[in-house]
């Protein structure tokens, strides 16, 4: 069967995974198990529906005019770039989409910029042109201009163009709705516009693994493209892992995809994308070649990480209460095995028997690990993040951003304030229609925790993006998250009466009737000290009625942290508590005596 391998990608929420569904629905042949949701069907993960974001890079295959197509969605989001450099690897070419509204964004230069670097064909379509305001021509013109930015070859940078509204399931040559009926003008350029896959002649069997999934009778499973050979069940082959080290082994099972699912075969033939079982150690980047003959394809390079939390057993007065698993030797195995499938992270102990230092592509790479770990039950403690300092040519340098900012034209003074504060460089300034497009190149310590203040300063009217840059001369010492905390002076639950008195001081956390410990973070203080107050204080009562009893008092609503924004909050003697049932921050000291003499060295 003749074969075109492809990848989705776009900017988070162009309409990736809805145009893949379209794609899918309207294929030779696909059906949906019965009960399963219709909505996003590739968006299979509970965190990805909830979020609205891929997060995992996933496989589908579908059948038109007696071609298979393997398409693959991947993560639109800098920080799950990991996944995006290794998809490049397994495809021959790459559908962008771009929102006729909003053009090209931050994240759609950094996944083009993976496509055109790998010398990928590129078919761009401009999504959502049924939205209000959509603008498709103008998207049309500055996604060239982005191609001739990112160094595009002439053939590259002479790609079709398709228009959709993705959502309905069309798509055309003319940015005409009332034109099209199906997503038949897409499969047909796809055919036309996507090579086949090219097989070398005389090479011995390669495979190179690019993603891992788990299957609970199959064990380890390793998907990767077949770029040479012929893999067969039950037959010896070769693996040579990172080192060079060459294993022998046997396949239990030989699949390839169809729709949504993976199919066992006897055997799976070069240009296919096909995922093995039967290498418990296999891991990603790794080769699978002919025994008689082995010979490994170049590794995958991924960009280093750029954030690093710790991570901690829990230690608190509550630990132990709500997770299942709250052991060292749970956390060590959950964060080994993670590491096993997301090669963008590393882990590394410390002389500590309880703490790991964990590394990532940025806040919301480690975030999702966290919330993942936390619903399969795991009770832990996090740090606040950190930047990952280099030594370039013996020069002390820190990672940079590049921020796209988009806010109504009054709040440009307080944002260019914020930014300056964080050693923020204003590379661009343009007016459109009363909304300001700012750009600056900041260093990453300097967006953690500013997202939120940022929504703060702009009453949610604006936007933010940032993309990582590289690597600059050290900026120098700035306060990034400057706050004081209102922290609890006792344990106990917390009363109306107590939370009266603090909520004078700050914003609270919490309402009444909450168990807390002392030394637990129970608000914002107003100003950047911490200040430790007595919540669960109960109003004396005596049988003298005082003069001006019953005036009205009231408790305003208190915050709800969600994880980002507690990780966010946290500062350098702070740490977040995660259970499946609650987040809670709290003192790294949480008796004050303790954090007096920690500060004085004693």
């Amino acid at each position: 069967m003749d074969i075109r391998n492809i990848a989705i990608i776009a900017h988070v929420d162009h309409g990736k995974t809805t145009l893949v569904d379209a794609l899918l629905k309207q294929s030779l042949g696909f059906k949906l198990k019965s009960g399963a949701d219709e909505s996003l069907i590739m968006d299979s993960n509970e965190l990805e529906r909830e979020r609205g974001i891929t997060i995992f890079s996933k496989n589908a295959a579908v059948i038109f005019k007696d071609t298979k197509i393997n398409i693959v969605d991947t993560p639109g989001h800098a920080d799950f770039g990991g996944e995006v450099e290794r998809i490049m690897r397994m495809v021959d070419g790459a559908l962008l989409l771009v929102d006729a509204k909003e053009g090209p964004m931050p994240q759609t230069k950094f996944v083009l910029k993976k496509a055109i670097q790998a010398g990928h064909k590129i078919i761009v379509v401009i999504n959502k042109i049924d939205k209000p305001g959509a603008r498709p021509d103008w998207a049309v013109n500055q996604t060239f201009d982005l191609f001739v930015d990112l160094g595009a070859s002439d053939e590259q940078a002479d790609f079709p163009v398709l228009y959709a509204a993705a959502i309905q399931g069309k798509a055309g040559k003319e940015a005409d709705l009332a034109k099209m009926d199906s997503v038949l003008p897409l499969f047909e350029s796809i055919l036309e516009t996507i090579p086949a896959p090219k097989i070398p002649e005389g090479r011995p069997l390669q495979m190179l693994t690019v993603n891992l999934v788990y299957d609970n009778y199959k064990g380890k499973i390793a998907i990767g493209r077949l770029y040479s050979g012929i893999l067969r069940k039950n037959v010896p082959i070769a693996h040579v892992d990172r080192e060079g080290k060459v294993k022998k082994a046997t396949l239990t099972a030989v699949m390839t995809f169809d729709g949504l699912g993976r199919v066992d075969n006897d055997f799976a033939e070069a240009g296919d994308i096909v995922a093995i079982a039967g290498i418990p150690d296999v891991s990603i980047g790794e080769t699978i070649t002919d025994p008689e003959n082995p010979v490994p394809l170049p590794p995958i390079q991924i960009e280093e990480p750029t954030v690093k939390m710790n991570f901690l057993v829990n230690k608190s007065p509550f630990a132990g209460r709500e997770g299942e698993y709250v052991t060292s030797r749970h956390l060590a195995e959950r964060l080994q095995k993670e590491i096993e499938t997301d090669v963008a992270l590393k882990v590394a102990a410390t002389d500590s028997f309880d703490t790991w230092v964990v590394s990532g592509r940025g806040e919301l790479h480690l975030a999702i690990l966290i919330e993942k770990m936390r619903r399969e039950g795991f009770e832990f403690q996090v740090s606040k993040p950190q930047v990952i300092f280099k030594d370039v040519n013996g020069v002390k340098s820190e990672p940079v951003e590049r921020v796209n900012i988009e806010v109504p034209e009054g709040d440009v003074g307080i944002v260019i304030e914020d930014m300056g504060r964080r050693k923020g460089t204003m590379v661009d300034l343009h007016m459109d229609q009363g909304t300001a497009f700012l750009e600056f190149l900041v260093p990453t310590r300097g967006l953690i925790g500013f997202r939120n203040q940022f929504l703060t300063n702009t009453k949610g009217m604006g936007l933010m993006n940032s993309l990582f840059e590289g690597y600059e001369e050290y900026k120098g010492e700035f306060e990034s998250n400057p706050h004081g905390s209102l922290v609890a002076s006792e344990s106990g639950t917390t009363r109306a009466y107590g939370l009266m008195g603090a909520q004078e001081r700050g914003n609270l956390f919490f309402g009444a009737g909450v168990e807390i410990y002392e030394g637990m973070i129970v608000g914002q203080n107003a100003k950047e000290s911490d200040l430790r107050v007595n919540v669960c204080r109960e109003k004396q009562l005596s049988n003298m009625r005082s003069k001006g009893e019953g005036g009205m008092e009231f408790l305003k609503v208190p915050r709800q942290m969600s994880l980002e924004e507690s990780i966010e909050y946290l500062g350098d003697d702070e740490l977040a508590e995660i259970t499946p049932k609650s987040i809670r921050l709290r003192k790294f000291w949480l008796n004050e005596n303790d954090e007096k003499r920690s500060k004085k060295g004693l």
